[in-house]
């Protein structure tokens, strides 16, 4: 029996697919362009409606939301279609003016997730209301924040809540305009095993051609669901115009996903052979990075000794190169392999750091 405090997630409307899925565009504009978009959904047996009326921006001066004017138009759109529909909300204010005009499930940003005072203020505000509550993961690859806001809302009185992992902001340009960094949910995931999480493959992939192979990776990796954004105009879009699809290619999208979250592959023998290989090799690259580490405190001691700095720059420039340049050869992705020796050359640091201040 599951100890976990959190539940799984349960909506107003059955999904059609094997899995949740929630679309819509990336704001609400006109009441036009908001019933259009979800009366094409509507037509593809999508019951879950994402629109964003706030629409908090990194400069003034570009389109922030049509604010309160667009909460009639989702209102609309639950009782003349039958769809649940769903608001991010970043404030006490915009919780009070969803909540009058009717309106019961919201997500939270990832900016908002950033700020434990904000998540305060909007437990505080949603205590003791009924809402459906989905909880985006903080700009920064910090899975204590993301935690933290899920728990603040729970010890709120909410258990309608799930997360959506919709990636992070990271040093430098990648592939995707968020870096997955697919480890940090799945963690989430370990640490709360019956937590539905949604993917946002939109927001991970900033580009629609990618939005595909963002959903697939995401539900290969047994995410409960996807929250995607859909336009019917995607090119005339006034926000993230880039990474939204046409209903037509959403539909196209999820037909072609074949995977079931839940499905059971435990019993495989094929993957049990597999994974202790894993497993044998796992066990191998941690005898070898203590035996690095060990390397690395010698150097440490002779740097005390020779009143060297720990961090020299060229050095750390020639093993990334290398260390690129061989990986890339063995067909190694250069974010990877990057991010791997940036984490191992801190480690190194910390442990001449360390050792050097124990011999002294």
């Amino acid at each position: 029996m599951s100890t976990d405090l959190f539940t799984p997630l349960s909506f107003d409307y059955p999904s059609p697919y094997p899995f949740t899925i929630c679309a819509g565009p990336c704001s609400a504009e006109t009441e036009a362009q908001t019933y259009e978009t979800a009366k094409q959904l509507q037509a593809c047996g999508i019951r879950l409606f994402r629109a964003s009326l706030w629409k908090p921006r990194t400069r003034p001066g570009t389109f922030e939301g049509v604010g309160e004017e667009g909460l009639p138009w989702l209102r609309r759109i639950e009782t003349e279609l039958g769809m649940q529909a769903l608001t991010e909300v970043a404030s006490p204010s915009h919780v009070e003016s969803a909540l009058r005009a009717g309106l019961h499930t919201f997500w939270i940003g990832a900016r908002t997730t950033a700020s434990p005072f904000a998540i305060a203020e909007l437990a505080e505000a949603l205590r003791g209301t009924e809402v459906t509550l989905l909880v985006k993961n903080p700009l920064n690859p910090d899975i204590e924040l993301w935690e933290g806001a899920l728990m603040r809302f729970l010890h709120a009185g909410i258990t309608q809540i799930g997360a959506v992992h919709r990636g992070f902001s990271t040093y430098g340009k990648g592939q995707y305009r968020n870096t997955p960094l697919w480890q940090i949910p799945i963690e989430l995931s370990r640490r709360h095993p019956e937590l539905t999480i949604l993917s946002d493959p939109s927001h991970i992939a900033g580009r629609r051609e990618l939005v595909p192979v963002v959903s697939r990776a995401s539900m290969e990796m047994n995410f409960s669901g996807l929250m995607v954004e859909v336009h019917p105009h995607p090119d005339e879009a006034w926000s993230d115009s880039a990474q939204q699809l046409t209903p037509a290619a959403l539909v196209s999208l999820l037909d072609a996903l074949d995977i079931h979250p839940t499905r059971n592959t435990a019993d495989s023998e094929e993957l049990r052979a597999l994974r202790g290989e894993i497993d044998r090799i796992d066990h191998e690259l941690l005898r070898l990075m203590s035996e690095r580490m060990k390397y690395a405190q010698h150097i440490g001691t002779i740097k005390a000794k020779a009143h060297l700095p720990i961090v020299q720059p060229e050095r750390y420039r020639y093993l990334i190169e290398e260390r690129l340049r061989d990986g890339k050869a063995l067909g190694l992705e250069e974010g990877f392999l990057h991010e791997l020796f940036s984490s191992i050359h801190e480690a190194s640091v910390h442990v001449q750091h360390t050792h050097s201040h124990s011999e002294s």
